[in-house]
């Protein structure tokens, strides 16, 4: 029975996380930000009972959309941490982002981060990131951890165990007036401002 738990936690977040990648267009050079209560996940209240079974199998639904995709993870700590998020060190110097200095446990990271931070080549603790997407598992409030302007997505997967998900994708804010155009059209008006 436990196993069958754990393949349908694989098989739910496989699911959210790809449609999640499609509707964002998540690819290379692109981020997902994930946030995860393993505690809400096993039907416990948040911060109370993580489980690094339940993480394991998160981590490897994860992955399979990942290495599909191409994009990266950031994994965010929980607040003991100070919500620093667990990247591979070749997207912690691509970006430039202020690493920190901390191990994640599940007791001071949460199982989630932990576990993300023993799967990885050559882990870094990051302080923050501005992702293109995110994915909340059992409303971590990923937002600080989010490009602007973050556009809230309803997931066909609405539970990745008995947490509540929540996803968001982001877009460039859309700057100008009225008289502001935002797509390229065929027959240019040829006013121009001054």
């Amino acid at each position: 029975m436990k196993q069958e738990h754990e393949n349908s936690i694989r098989l739910q977040v496989t699911l959210a996380v790809r449609e999640l990648a499609e509707s964002a267009g998540l690819k290379p050079g692109k981020i997902l930000v994930i946030g995860t209560s393993t505690s809400e996940v096993a039907g416990q209240r948040i911060g109370t009972s993580g489980a690094l079974e339940v993480a394991q199998s998160l981590l490897a639904g994860i992955r399979e959309v990942q290495q599909e995709f191409g994009f990266d993870v950031a994994y965010q700590c929980c607040e003991h941490l100070n919500r620093a998020l667990v990247v591979e060190r070749s997207l912690l110097e691509r970006l430039n982002l202020r690493e920190v200095s901390a191990v994640p446990v599940p007791k001071a990271g949460g199982s989630m981060a932990s576990a993300a931070y023993r799967d990885m080549q050559e882990p870094a603790l990051a302080e923050s990131i501005e992702a293109h997407a995110g994915l909340d598992i059992g409303e971590t409030l990923i937002g600080m951890h989010l490009r602007r302007v973050a556009v809230p997505l309803r997931l066909s997967v609405r539970q990745i165990g008995e947490a509540r998900v929540n996803a968001a994708l982001t877009r460039p804010p859309l700057i100008g007036g009225e008289r502001a155009v935002y797509r390229l059209a065929e027959n240019e008006d040829s006013t121009f401002c001054e």
